[in-house]
């Protein structure tokens, strides 16, 4: 499941005048005022314009039934997002099959590179298929090992191993203890 994570762009208005979602207009009122004092930008101790701007934001918009209600859509939204990424960031498992995908993708890199030293690269379609990842997942891998320096587009625009990937590859083979087990055993 793809998602777009636009967290940050979201200002949770109830969070910035510390609120309940469920407040009356009342302590709305009286909760902006106490702010507005606070940071409005005459005021020499704790004078803050940028947060004051925040907060006429907020109360603009919570003031008005209407303004309000469209709002609390996408707080709820907003919930929602925070919810489900709070849950995949638990999920051990997710990171535990990142890594065995990013070790794939190095793999199949490997392999390539020492085949034919001369061409090798492999292409998109074809090291998503090869690793069994969908491109919209397949993408965070290849940005990951491209910006660790493991692999990197080659001329021609296909994916190839680096020198630094070669090494890792190498390094991670030795802590393998499935590997060991098996040198082990010969």
């Amino acid at each position: 499941m793809a998602m777009s994570w636009s967290i940050d762009l979201f200002v949770d208005y109830y969070e910035l005048l510390e609120i309940s979602p469920n407040a009356n207009s009342e302590t709305i009122e009286r909760i902006f005022r106490y702010f507005a004092m606070r940071y409005h930008p005459d005021n020499r101790d704790t004078g803050d314009e940028s947060r004051f701007s925040e907060i006429i934001d907020a109360h603009n918009t919570l003031k008005d039934p209407v303004k309000r209600a469209q709002y609390d859509i996408e707080y709820r939204q907003h919930l929602n997002i925070r919810r489900e990424l709070s849950e995949e960031a638990s999920n051990a498992k997710g990171i535990e099959r990142d890594a065995v995908i990013q070790a794939k993708v190095l793999s199949l890199l490997y392999v390539k590179r020492r085949q034919d030293v001369n061409n090798p690269g492999i292409g998109d379609t074809e090291l998503e298929r090869m690793a069994d990842c969908p491109r919209e997942h397949l993408e965070f891998h290849l940005w990951y090992l491209k910006a660790k320096g493991w692999i990197g587009r080659i001329e021609n625009g296909t994916f190839a191993i680096t020198v630094e990937g070669i090494d890792r590859t190498h390094t991670e083979h030795r802590r393998d203890p499935t590997t060991r087990l098996l040198d082990h055993t010969s």
